[in-house]
């Protein structure tokens, strides 16, 4: 009678283990962010505006209707995003707080809901990974996963807003992508794009890259014809579906930013030509070749016809709002624009997971598993070089970079474990796998001591996207302090307390004031609002009289600061004499009379006299 080993008995049951991985990571997860669930610190503007929009929508806002009217009033801000990453967040409040109350109730919503997308994010790498290397490789898949630091960051508790979903989806889209059982295969890697499509297009050149793959090994083997028709199908009719639940009222027209019409034409004519493609049963290369090559060119050439406003950037943002805005954005800057303490854990996983690639699209040559890998490998590759355009790109590689760094890991970690020597199976064992995971980056950062800030040394935002340089020690710790302090519920509960009113304050400032209190404001960091934001920006840069009239414009009649936040400093630097300049040196126009504040308090605050 056959005997199993603890391994094989544990790979049988690898759901239960993957269940009891998350179940952990999850647990370690609230105990690291404790006190900032507890006071509720979402500290990114997304996460503010999300939970604004949920609040919205369970006070009576239509479904479609995804308007922020706390700012930019009375005609709101146009938000690009759609209702489904809502829906957790507003099951979650509505379950518990009958039992908890209304603020314990968001405090258990912002916590939890996260380790859903979190949930699925493993499974689908543990998965991929199951798939590619050996059915015993999922602890391995399991281990790399949360040894990715970046991506962990997008499920942290509070993080509430789309990326985690878009991550876990990408993730998703890899499990389905390398599925042996082809037709179920396309169905879950086209399903899980057309979702993804859903929540928001920030994916969309991984989510083009995978599908277009399907085409590609069509082309090299005729029998991938079942998974390329599930991929259409579940592609087109789930964008389909996607638009119909969840399209706003603002998407509905033919916007570039999110799945609208434009973007749900090619979905439906790619998915319907994906289909007929799979239909043509001749089974030399180069007919099913030029017949890929002219569906493609199909729906480009459709595309441009029909949507040429929307062959350039998906933002669309003004020259002038790139130049004072946009550019200051941390995310969007490339990676090796940033401090070594920022490249080098960010973007070492992805490299070694190319490495990984590598081996293994070597050691499979040959076999049925070299498609799967080829895919995983170009989606990989694609991920790291986009880092180079993008730092916000660092999350999707190191998710995408689990396959490669576990199937690297596999290869090295045995051949140390069973080697003849002790030191080298247990600290070569150890030190393998610090370094292959990636872990070592981050020993590395702690262990050297963070240098002094010079005149070029970045400074980044910690409650919202702008950033700045300093040039001193005390400087970056003072705009550390105030990027801290001002975004907390003891800093902003004085203002809470005065009457409902229009606020002139920071971009990066408005989704935190809406979101904590009953005020409104002018502008939040989205690029739909492309007026309100210049206005903003006008109003800090320019003088106190071009100040007075945007407040009257918008009307608003309180103006908050807090001085040292990373997007005072670019005023402060980049337009000095300057409305916000002559604030931060006490130089108050007479048209603005202090609200006083408590003693301590990190704002000003200033009511507008007529």
């Amino acid at each position: 009678m056959p005997t199993t080993t603890p391994i094989d008995d544990a790979a049988r049951y690898w759901v239960r283990w993957t269940l009891l991985f998350w179940a952990i990571g999850a647990v370690v997860m609230l105990y690291m962010k404790w006190g900032q669930i507890h006071w509720l610190g979402l500290a990114d503007t997304d996460d503010n505006i999300r939970l604004a929009q949920v609040n919205a929508w369970l006070s009576g806002q239509g479904w479609y209707d995804l308007r922020q009217y706390k700012l930019d009033p009375p005609h709101g801000a146009s938000i690009h995003w759609s209702r489904f990453v809502d829906l957790p967040i507003a099951g979650l409040i509505l379950l518990t707080r009958p039992f908890v109350g209304a603020f314990d109730a968001v405090r258990i919503a912002v916590a939890v809901a996260p380790l859903i997308p979190l949930g699925l994010a493993l499974f689908s790498s543990v998965l991929a990974v199951r798939r590619l290397i050996d059915r015993s490789a999922f602890a391995l898949g399991a281990a790399m996963f949360f040894c990715m630091g970046t991506m962990l960051l997008m499920y942290m508790p509070t993080r509430i807003d789309h990326h985690g979903w878009q991550l876990a989806l990408l993730a998703t889209t890899v499990a389905g992508s390398v599925d042996p059982a082809r037709r179920r295969g396309g169905l879950v890697a086209g399903g899980a794009i057309a979702l993804s499509l859903t929540i928001g297009l920030e994916m969309l050149p991984y989510l083009a890259l995978a599908t277009g793959a399907v085409a590609l090994r069509w082309v090299w083997d005729r029998a991938e014809a079942p998974r390329m028709a599930a991929h259409g199908i579940a592609l087109g009719l789930g964008s389909a579906l996607g638009f119909a639940l969840f399209a706003s009222y603002d998407n509905r027209l033919p916007v570039c930013d999110a799945l609208s019409p434009v973007w749900l034409s090619a979905t439906l004519l790619g998915g319907g030509l994906f289909v007929a493609l799979a239909a043509i049963r001749d089974d030399r290369r180069g007919v099913r070749l030029a017949a890929a090559v002219a569906a493609a060119i199909v729906v480009a050439g459709a595309f441009a016809l029909a949507w040429p406003q929307c062959l350039g950037t998906p933002e669309r943002l003004s020259p002038e709002l790139r130049a004072l805005w946009f550019v200051h954005i941390n995310e969007v800057r490339p990676l090796y624009a940033h401090s070594w303490r920022t490249w080098f854990p960010v973007g070492l996983p992805p490299v070694i997971g190319l490495v990984g690639y590598a081996l293994m699209l070597w050691r499979t040559r040959g076999t049925v598993l070299f498609p799967a890998w080829a895919t995983v490998a170009l989606l990989g590759l694609t991920s790291a070089a986009l880092m180079a355009w993008q730092t916000r790109s660092g999350p999707p590689a190191q998710i995408l970079a689990v396959p490669g760094i576990a199937g690297l890991a596999w290869f090295v970690l045995p051949r140390l474990a069973h080697h003849r020597l002790m030191v080298v199976r247990v600290g070569g064992t150890i030190a393998a796998f610090l370094l292959l995971s990636g872990t070592i980056a981050g020993i590395v950062v702690r262990a050297i001591p963070n240098e002094a800030a010079t005149p070029t040394a970045p400074i980044g935002a910690t409650t919202g996207k702008a950033r700045k340089t300093g040039p001193a020690p005390t400087y970056r710790n003072r705009v550390a302090l105030a990027n801290r302090r001002c975004p907390t519920l003891p800093a902003l509960r004085p203002i809470a307390r005065i009457p409902t009113a229009t606020v002139l304050t920071f971009v990066d400032l408005g989704p935190r004031l809406i979101a904590m209190t009953h005020h409104r404001a002018i502008a939040g960091p989205y690029h739909r609002n492309q007026t309100a934001i210049l206005d903003v920006i006008h109003a800090f840069r320019g003088s106190p009289d071009q100040a007075r009239a945007i407040m009257a414009k918008h009307g608003a009649t309180l103006l908050l600061i807090c001085p040292g936040m990373s997007e005072s400093t670019i005023y402060n630097a980049e337009a000095k004499g300057g409305f916000y300049w002559q604030l931060a040196r006490n130089r108050v126009p007479a048209w603005l009379t202090p609200v006083p504040l408590p003693a301590g308090s990190p704002f000003k605050l200033w009511r507008r006299v007529e």
